[in-house]
């Protein structure tokens, strides 16, 4: 406490500005909204709901209010930046340009001397167009409309009605005060509600009456429940969808409909379910007749149906399975391919649910246009013919991307990928992609200054094969069935750097399986990912990680291992007395012992080098779960859970131990000269929106990640590892700066094999497309059960969450429809790399803030 009144006594002149710009804030809300408003005009400034004596927060409720007030009305300080922005603009711009400038020809004759004719009317223009942006991008005042707010009253007690409370009411107040504002309240008396109590079934259709006794007992519909107009309206979806499955092609909710009696039922419900029979229009006449039961007849696949061939004939006849299939050409597909996507079963009964995992499998082999699925009633019997229609996409698909690039390692960069998608390659709805890239650049620092200009190079390639179901030696339809869209995925990939970091040749494969249980579940399984990474160019450890050179050189010179105006760097450009210096300070062949901390800091920076500069190898399987509940790109209300958890190195150790291998000096196994990795790492992350409406939007994230060394390992490999700080994590710190925990490193990429991060943001709509921010971020990474000592950069209890680092801060978004712009601006407000004491606040201005440009938003 004491720390943060010196805070503020310190920051006295900002203190005052805020209270300034609140101060300002009022007065011009005060003010300004109202100066357009004509007499007997009120402005709305704010609705209320009471509903029985208490006020109504619901957003559902209060979305019912048909006259809203202007964006940014309400709350203890109002801004209604909008409505400020539309009160600039001149409502009779044409008059006022006219009065002032066109009726006085003196100055039209001055002015267009001085400008020309043409830059006098763009200058006329400009101003009449100005101001209609203003009236565009503002938000004209929301004036009381007393009819509107009847209306509201109104809807209020439908709503109400609708829930139960038959006999509520609703009344209406309106305070007006002398500066032109209006408060509306609404008050609501909800009275004793209803309560279901019968649900009598009269069903026209015999066969759909058999049926009642099973589809009832999952009714929506119960007993003793308060009435709810919803629940009707979804038993009614509930009832269509279970006939549709049920064979009943012709059916449809319009033949359901619910009479609901509440004469002298001391506030019960009783109701009628009614099922009418179909009705059947010809040319003259409608009658109506019993529902019928549908079974599929046939099965008919189309597989070549486009434009191009719609007058060909049918050239190529093949049945499989119960299916026919008919191609004008050659048939490309083997024929199982298509009928392993096929739900639709000869002699099953009709169901919509086969219909749609039909087309929803078709349409993830991503081999053909809008599947086209069309029913065709035979009129001699109660049977069904499924017409299946097929658009080939091409086979062949080309891609090229090239791109120019700048970072903090390369002046410019110049790169370019191409990739290629065959499709159906080994006719069984396959695909195969083929990707490359190549990358020049020029470093800012080159090593050699007689090198090239562009002395960075990146090549690579990958070849992708998916294939539309589990290649497995076992059948697994009965765990995974057809309807998940189960594939197996081969990948294959290499790369290699040059004068980029230590110089990276990097080879990877994967196998494995994914699959969709459900649209909101998926699944992926990589039953072996392998990856090789291999350091070309170790020598330049201290070229790269040049502030832990820093460090050991002044080490050196404090230590007297070399004069006060030596360095280590001797010859130029070559590290090599560095690694000398470390080996004799390890063995003891300098003043400094095993007490000193120049000591540790010199063990701690050994540490770090080998296990950055190691080959690695890893030979891993993984498990990934994500459940994604966001229905389209514009809901602003849903819930995002993700949970992954990989293990490494167990079946090369099992195997290694089998086989006898010998070990290294450390106890280790290797393969092929390198210590593969063992270890555990799990991650979960969930992600939660709130819509208040409005394009207000209330966002936070949890997220928690951990990865445990152990058996042929005690660290856990750099690529695998956490790292925090970033436009997508706590935005107050640059990414890899922040932490371990809470110690004072100045390495160049801090990461650790624990990490926790929460984030919340509050997201508002200021003007046209154009969105605001605020946000806190909190969290940080630790070492933990692996070989690093530092006591501030391990986790040890719950006492080390006092080192969760806390940025706050604000931002710009702009929405292109197809992607978000996002300019943010974070601000340290913890630190746990300061002293205990002086964590709050302690860079909490602009010169230290972390400026981040992404895009979309951060979570």
């Amino acid at each position: 406490m004491p720390h943060r009144i010196s805070y503020f006594i310190k920051n006295r002149r900002l203190l005052c500005c805020y209270l300034a710009a609140i101060t300002l804030v009022l007065s011009l809300n005060s003010c300004s909204t109202v100066k357009r408003i004509k007499k007997d005009n009120y402005l709305i400034t704010e609705n209320t709901i009471i509903e029985d004596g208490k006020k109504n927060k619901n957003d559902r409720i209060n979305n019912i209010i048909i006259q809203k007030t202007n964006s940014g009305m309400g709350g203890f300080i109002t801004f209604p930046l909008k409505l400020h922005i539309y009160n600039l603009a001149r409502p009779n711009i044409d008059s006022i340009i006219n009065a002032n400038i066109l009726s006085d020809s003196i100055k039209v004759k001055r002015r267009t001397a001085l400008l020309s004719k043409k830059q006098f009317d763009k200058q006329i223009q400009s101003k009449q167009s100005f101001n209609s942006w203003l009236k565009r991008t503002g938000e004209p005042p929301v004036l009381l409309n007393e009819d509107i707010t009847i209306k509201t009253a109104t809807n209020l007690k439908k709503y109400y009605y609708s829930k139960g409370w038959f006999d509520n009411e609703v009344d209406y107040d309106i305070k007006k005060d002398t500066n032109s504002r209006a408060q509306v309240t609404y008050k609501v008396t909800k009275n004793k509600p209803y309560i279901l109590d019968s649900v009598t079934p009269i069903i026209s259709t015999s066969a759909i009456d058999t049926l009642y006794d099973v589809f009832s007992k999952s009714s929506l519909l119960k007993k003793g429940q308060q009435y709810d107009e919803e629940n009707l309206v979804n038993e009614r979806d509930r009832i269509n969808t279970y006939l549709r499955n049920a064979g009943f092609y012709y059916f449809s909710k319009d033949y359901i409909r619910f009479v609901t009696d509440t004469i002298d039922t001391n506030y019960k419900v009783n109701t009628e379910l009614i099922i009418v029979n179909r009705s059947i229009r010809t040319d003259d006449s409608t009658f109506t007749a019993p529902f019928k039961s549908y079974k599929i007849k046939e099965v008919n696949i189309f597989t070549d149906d486009n434009f191009e061939n719609r007058f060909k004939a049918i050239s190529d006849t093949t049945q499989h399975n119960g299916y026919n299939l008919y191609s004008k050409d050659k048939l490309r597909f083997k024929p199982k391919a298509l009928t392993n996507a096929m739900f639709i079963n000869k002699g099953d009964t009709y169901s919509d649910i086969a219909r749609s995992r039909t087309s929803r499998y078709l349409y993830d082999l991503q081999m053909f246009k809008s599947p086209s699925i069309v029913y065709v009633e035979n009129e001699r019997d109660t049977t069904l013919t499924a017409n299946i229609f097929l658009e080939p996409e091409k086979k062949y698909e080309l891609s090229f991307d090239p791109e120019i690039s700048q970072s903090n390692i390369q002046t410019i960069g110049f790169s370019f990928s191409t990739g290629l998608k065959i499709r159906n390659i080994f006719r069984g709805a396959e695909t195969l992609e083929i990707s490359g890239i190549a990358a020049i650049g020029s470093s800012k620092e080159p090593l050699d200054t007689e090198d090239a200009f562009f002395d960075i190079n990146e090549f690579g390639g990958n070849i992708r094969l998916t294939i539309p179901r589990l290649f497995s030696p076992f059948n697994t339809d009965k765990i995974i069935p057809k309807y998940m869209s189960p594939r197996t995925v081969i990948n294959l990939s290499a790369t290699s750097q040059q004068n980029i970091g230590l110089d990276k040749q990097a080879i990877s494969s994967m196998f494995g399986y994914n699959w969709f249980p459900s649209k909101t579940v998926s699944n992926n399984l990589e039953l072996f990912n392998i990856q090789f990474v291999k350091n070309l160019n170790t020598s330049n450890y201290f070229g790269v990680y040049s502030n832990s050179f820093d460090r050991l050189d002044n080490i050196a010179r404090s230590s007297n291992y070399i004069n006060n105006d030596e360095s280590l760097e001797i010859p130029p450009n070559n590290f090599s007395e560095a690694d000398i210096f470390i080996d004799d300070v390890l063995t003891g062949n300098t003043s400094l012992n095993q007490d000193d901390d120049d000591f540790a800091t010199v063990n701690s920076i050994d540490e770090r080098k080998e296990r950055l500069t190691e080959n690695n190898l890893i030979f891993s399987t993984s498990f990934d779960y994500k459940k994604d509940k966001r229905r389209d790109i514009f809901d602003n209300d849903f819930s995002i859970f993700k949970w992954r958890v990989e293990l490494a190195g167990n079946l090369l150790s099992n195997l290694s131990r089998v086989i006898g291998s010998p070990v290294d000096e450390n106890g280790n196994y290797d393969v092929f000269g390198v210590t593969f990795s063992q270890y555990l790492k799990t991650e979960i992350d969930y992600i939660r929106y709130l819509d208040f409406g409005r394009k207000n939007v209330f966002a936070f994230r949890t997220y928690a990640g951990i990865a445990i060394p152990y058996g042929n390992s005690n660290s856990i490999p750099f690529a695998e590892s956490f790292f925090a700080g970033g436009p997508n994590d706590n935005r107050a710190w640059t990414a890899y700066n922040l932490g371990p925990g809470s110690s004072k490193t100045t390495n160049e990429f801090n990461e650790a094999n624990f990490k926790i991060h929460l984030s919340a943001e509050q997201r508002f709509s200021l003007f046209g497309n154009l969105r605001g921010a605020l946000f806190v971020d909190a969290g940080n990474i630790w070492n933990v059960l692996d070989n690093v000592e530092e006591e501030a950069a391990t986790f040890t209890g719950f006492d080390s969450l006092k080192d969760i680092a806390v940025g706050s801060g604000f931002g710009l978004r702009y929405d292109f429809d197809f992607f978000v712009l996002r300019f943010d601006i974070g601000l340290k407000t913890y630190d746990p790399s300061q002293d205990t004491g002086n964590r709050w606040f302690r860079d909490y201005n602009f010169r230290n803030a972390v400026y981040n440009i992404g895009i979309n938003y951060p979570f």
